[in-house]
């Protein structure tokens, strides 16, 4: 097995069943996020969540909880980014999302947050049972956080005290393409990916989903375009007087992290979805892959 080889199954090897939910939808500049975007074009995209759920142990975790419902209530600094540069419409959230599906919030044992932008973390208070699961370079971002903080992208009382793990997926062993990953259930079934470039924090899900080889890539906001992931298109650097503003914190680094999702998305039986994944979402809206049904595995 080479070092690019993702890990053989085990006999028995537990994977997990993934369902798609409606997070809210949000449009998105192309612009703002690849280069040579037709000139004007906004996307108008969706920001996904996923529920998994164990094969043998039924353990269910959600990945990303999307755009809250009322967004009016989110910090004012969000709120005028939302008003001003990212439009939002969520007509169904993704607590209501999981309810449609038969699955109610409080039956969550985990909840995995790719990173702490607002269009990821949903409302955090209406899972009131659940194990929250963060990059713990997360950390730093919250110690300005909102009241004590007015200009404070992140609510003060976002993660619940008690029911938080912060986890370092950096001091993971490799898998596949990725230098480092956690095996959070020691099962090899879900992996926690170090995502680095986004945002401190970011992590991606790399999970099974067949007991013979099947897997899924959840990318978060690795890359916001699938041209990106392809490689025909470039990360945006947008020019603002004198300023060059990128959507990324560290350019290089997100680079680097896609290529090696580049290489993954090569993969056989290997399926890699965006946060925003607006292609896949304008095939598949309202079908079989959102909860109560399941993705097919590949």
């Amino acid at each position: 097995m080479t070092s690019q080889a993702l890990p053989p199954p085990c006999e028995g090897q537990p994977y997990f069943n993934v369902s798609v939910l409606e997070g809210g939808m949000i449009d998105l500049k192309d612009e703002i996020f690849i280069t040579n975007a037709e000139p004007g074009k906004v996307t108008h995209a969706p920001s996904l969540s996923f529920l998994l759920t164990h094969s043998l142990t039924g353990k269910k975790v959600v990945f990303d909880l999307g755009i809250r419902k009322d967004w009016e209530n989110y910090p004012p600094s969000v709120v005028k980014w939302i008003n001003e540069v990212f439009p939002v419409d969520v007509k169904q959230d993704v607590p209501e999302s999981l309810s449609k599906g038969g699955v109610s919030p409080n039956d969550v044992d985990f909840v995995c947050l790719s990173h702490l932008h607002w269009d990821h973390t949903g409302d955090t208070h209406l899972f009131k049972h659940s194990t929250f699961i963060v990059g713990g370079r997360c950390q730093a971002l919250l110690e300005k956080s909102y009241p004590h903080d007015p200009e404070g992208r992140y609510p003060e009382k976002l993660l619940p005290p008690g029911r938080t793990l912060f986890l370092d997926p950096a001091s993971g062993d490799s898998i596949g393409p990725f230098p480092h990953a956690l095996d959070f259930f020691n099962d090899g079934s879900l992996y926690l990916v170090d995502a680095p470039g986004h945002l401190p924090g970011h992590m991606n899900v790399l999970a099974r989903t067949s007991e013979d080889g099947g897997w899924i890539y959840l990318a978060g906001d690795s890359a916001h375009h699938w041209k990106l992931i392809t490689l025909e298109e470039q990360i945006a650097v947008v020019q603002h007087g004198h300023v060059s503003v990128c959507l990324h914190e560290d350019k290089e680094a997100a680079d680097e992290h896609i290529r090696r999702i580049n290489k993954l998305w090569k993969t056989p039986r290997v399926r890699v979805m965006l946060a925003h994944d607006e292609p896949w979402y304008a095939k598949n809206k309202g079908g079989d892959a959102f909860l109560p049904g399941t993705l097919p595995s590949l």
